[in-house]
């Protein structure tokens, strides 16, 4: 495959529209990356992730991924499993992501997107350690970065990773790509009067529960601890 045109640009040959946002962070869940859950990732949806990144990118903007990992391993469904305690699980959880990154990266590289992986905790044959002002640097440059291993903490989501990056690396807006349309009052898989949400503050997040809404609840929380 012929790669991405148009990415390998300088500082000052990248397009300096006013898009609405210039900074963006994508969310992608491992359950998006496993497609029909044949095998646990799909390189056809690994191959259309990195088509859509790449049009982005190609406009200017700067682009960060989270990756989650439950295509292949959650921590929280494992604890407790032959002895495994919840802080294990989620170290090998973190691992899961980590594999998810590296094989998003590839998927990006083949078509010509330059792509960092920074992880929480350091792997260093294989990726980055997560340092703030050098992600920030990658993005400058238009280098697409994917941050891996959560926020290298267990207890912690990748969805409460994403918020916390954003807030870092000062992303203008979080994006996810999960495996519903869109925000529901309740867990849709589980009430099927759950009803879609087209507008929600932050007062109404506080009083919904379902598990969809996690990461605009960590980055309402996120937004008051780490200035934008």
């Amino acid at each position: 495959m012929p790669p991405f045109s148009g990415l390998m640009l300088d500082d000052g040959s990248r397009s300096k529209k006013p898009y609405k946002w210039q900074r963006v962070l994508l969310k992608v869940s491992g359950e998006a990356l496993a497609g029909d859950h044949t095998e646990n990732i799909d390189p056809k949806i690994t191959m259309a992730i990195a088509r859509e990144v790449a049009s982005v990118t190609k406009l200017g903007v700067e682009v960060a991924i989270v990756v989650g990992g439950g295509n292949i391993f959650r921590g929280a469904s494992w604890a407790g499993c032959s002895g495994l305690d919840r802080s294990s699980a989620d170290y090998i959880g973190m691992m899961a992501t980590v594999m998810n990154a590296i094989f998003l990266q590839a998927t990006m590289e083949s078509i010509g997107i330059p792509t960092r992986v920074q992880t929480a905790f350091r792997i260093s044959e294989v990726a980055e350690p997560y340092i703030r002002r050098r992600a920030i640097r990658h993005l400058e440059k238009g280098r697409v970065v994917i941050f891996a291993a959560g926020t290298g903490n267990p207890f912690f989501t990748t969805d409460t990773a994403a918020a916390l990056r954003c807030a870092e690396i000062n992303a203008e807006v979080v994006l996810k790509a999960t495996n519903v349309d869109g925000v529901y009052d309740a867990d849709p898989k589980h009430n099927p009067d759950a009803r879609i949400l087209e507008t929600v503050s932050y007062n109404e997040l506080s009083c919904l529960t379902c598990k969809t809404l996690e990461i605009l609840r960590k980055l309402s929380s996120v937004r008051r601890l780490v200035p934008s």
